[in-house]
């Protein structure tokens, strides 16, 4: 897995970000040293040429300043932890520097009639026909990842998108389900799979309470402590958050003990879990702004050369995140993106001042 050492290490060959705020070390957890910037690889055709895209947009984000990898067993039908795998054993960058992170829930493309054949998946797990997030499914899916990556641990497994089973189930039957999911990982944590675990979501943090598929921070975490007392390895919540989505921030959704509602970011902090942005560019959306959106936004946020750059500073800039991650499937996207790693992000105040604005 990384270590603390082996990430600090990483950071220390970088000094040109030292004064950017570029690496960060995790407030929760052990305390790994990762970049602002993660690299995720979830666009894409499951072909070859999107396999050779990606194994050099991962070669120039190891030698460039990126040690934060995300990916999921169903991105790219397996492809997208396939070639992650390969370019790890390329790097001169050892495996204790890199930060490696999955997702399970989904099945992969074409398994679903097999899983259900032999029982791997019973019927009344499946939700939405295609998610399932049973203790026996989670286990099978962690050791086909670590066999696509070519690993022996993940530093950070998470359920993906849980609340695709919330919206078709009781509350207490959701929270029954992840109880059981929490155990299975914190064995895994306990058999030295992985080195912690969390919740990768779309929707869930990110609508009202009384939403069907609403996800409660605060009792997810209880469940965690159930298990395995404050000791507990459940330590990481992805959420999309860029400047179209800001409700990680903006919506008070959460709760901390008891009333009244508190943001996603902030019940995160309060609960001991590390916040990593998905989406930061919205799939791509965001590097072209409307002229009016441009011109406010450039008001609070530093100089950017382009608005990628300018929408990655919002991430970057927001308290409580400690990264955004960035769909980069070609080496110039990653140059790209280092840009905004080599400038300091704006002030709390002045992101607050955007957002209220």
């Amino acid at each position: 897995m990384a270590t603390p050492e082996g990430t600090a290490a990483y950071a220390a060959a970088f000094p040109q970000f030292a004064s950017a705020g570029h690496f960060r070390k995790l407030r929760f957890g052990a305390p790994l040293t990762v970049s602002s910037l993660g690299l995720g690889t979830y666009l894409g055709e499951a072909d070859d040429a999107t396999d050779a895209g990606y194994a050099a947009a991962l070669a120039a984000a190891l030698a460039g300043g990126i040690n934060l990898l995300d990916t999921a067993i169903n991105y790219r039908d397996q492809r997208s932890e396939r070639v992650i795998g390969r370019a790890l054993r390329a790097a001169a960058v050892p495996r204790a520097q890199v930060v490696v992170c999955s997702k399970a829930g989904y099945v992969p493309g074409g398994e679903l009639e097999n899983y259900l054949r032999v029982g791997l998946i019973r019927p009344g797990e499946l939700a939405a026909g295609m998610h399932c997030m049973a203790p026996v499914y989670l286990a099978h899916q962690l050791q086909r990842s670590l066999e696509n990556l070519g690993l022996a641990a993940l530093d950070v497994y998470y359920v993906h998108n849980p609340e695709t089973q919330q919206a078709e189930l009781s509350r207490e039957e959701f929270y029954r389900r992840l109880r059981a999911a929490f155990e299975l990982l914190e064995k895994q944590v306990a058999q030295g799979r992985i080195g912690a675990y969390g919740i990768a979501t779309w929707s869930g943090l990110r609508v009202p309470p009384d939403a069907n598929d609403y996800l409660d921070l605060n009792r997810m975490v209880a469940l965690a402590r159930e298990l395995a007392g404050d000791g507990h390895h459940f330590r990481f919540v992805q959420v999309p958050y860029n400047l179209a989505m800001p409700e990680a921030y903006t919506l008070l959704n959460q709760t901390v003990e008891k009333p009244p509602f508190v943001s996603t970011l902030n019940a995160a902090f309060r609960l001991g879990l590390n916040v990593v942005a998905s989406a930061s560019l919205m799939n791509g959306r965001l590097q072209m702004l409307p002229e009016e959106a441009r011109t406010h936004v450039q008001q609070f946020l530093p100089p950017a050369a382009g608005d990628a750059e300018l929408a990655l500073q919002f991430v970057r800039s927001t308290a409580g995140v400690t990264a955004a991650l960035v769909g980069m499937a070609q080496a110039a996207h990653v140059a790209q993106n280092l840009r905004a790693a080599a400038v300091a992000p704006a002030p709390p105040a002045q992101l607050a001042r955007l957002l209220q604005s």
